[in-house]
């Protein structure tokens, strides 16, 4: 199983999908995309997982490798390899097949509830967590949903929490990926981007992630072991 992981910011952590990769003896190559390294090509691997970024996915003046991840993105999903897009991995999903990216509309920070819709509660992948759970999250954007995309999970800050494309591409706004090792190194790596995203939340981490922690790896771990097993099937 070989797994091609792109990396959109200097700190990123594969957290519960990097543990299901890893219980599944998959072999992953990173490819640190900001830093200019050659994108991943569809023949070369059977899964292809972007994560998140502080970018955002038309900041094409900025970061112009963008729209060839997007569309690269596209080329795996449409060769029916399994693509995961977390965060901006997820933003670029949509654009890759047409839809809109919303910038600045929808602001969401934290653990957060998360239900799913109709298709989510029979999908695959999503069927792996309660109809409603926790997960963390980390955004200010949203998408509107590609035209064949099948709607997945949603909550009241962003309406497009989770889809899918064709077999197994997923795009998951949300940081399921993020257990309560990977919030703290955020806290301890971003203190002023979070503290002017939810000022004083340093101060309830604590508390949060007594209250909710345990509850959002678990779905996360769930949804990242689900995904995995959609590889090569």
């Amino acid at each position: 199983m070989r797994v091609a992981i792109v990396e959109n910011s200097r700190i990123t952590h594969s957290g519960q999908v990097g543990i299901a990769l890893a219980e599944a003896g998959a072999e992953t190559t990173t490819i640190k995309a900001y830093d200019g390294e050659p994108l991943p090509q569809p023949e070369d691997f059977d899964a292809l997982v972007v994560f998140g970024g502080e970018q955002n996915a038309r900041d094409d003046e900025r970061h112009p490798y963008l729209p060839h991840l997007a569309d690269r993105m596209r080329r795996f999903g449409d060769a029916d390899k399994s693509v995961l897009g977390i965060c901006l991995g997820s933003q670029l999903l949509a654009r890759a097949y047409g839809a809109d990216n919303l910038i600045g509309t929808a602001p969401e920070f934290g653990w957060c509830s998360i239900e799913k819709t109709g298709h989510g509660k029979t999908d695959p992948v999503l069927s792996a967590v309660p109809d409603e759970f926790l997960s963390f999250q980390w955004h200010d954007d949203t998408f509107t949903l590609p035209a064949d995309a099948l709607h997945l999970a949603e909550n009241q800050s962003a309406r497009h929490q989770a889809f899918r494309l064709g077999r197994a591409s997923y795009g998951f706004q949300f940081h399921f990926e993020a257990n309560r090792a990977v919030v703290r190194d955020w806290l301890v790596q971003f203190p002023d981007a979070v503290e002017r995203k939810e000022p004083g939340w340093a101060l309830r981490h604590d508390g949060l992630a007594e209250r909710h922690g345990a509850l959002s790896d678990e779905a996360g771990l769930a949804l990242a072991r689900a995904w995995v097993a959609t590889i090569g099937s």
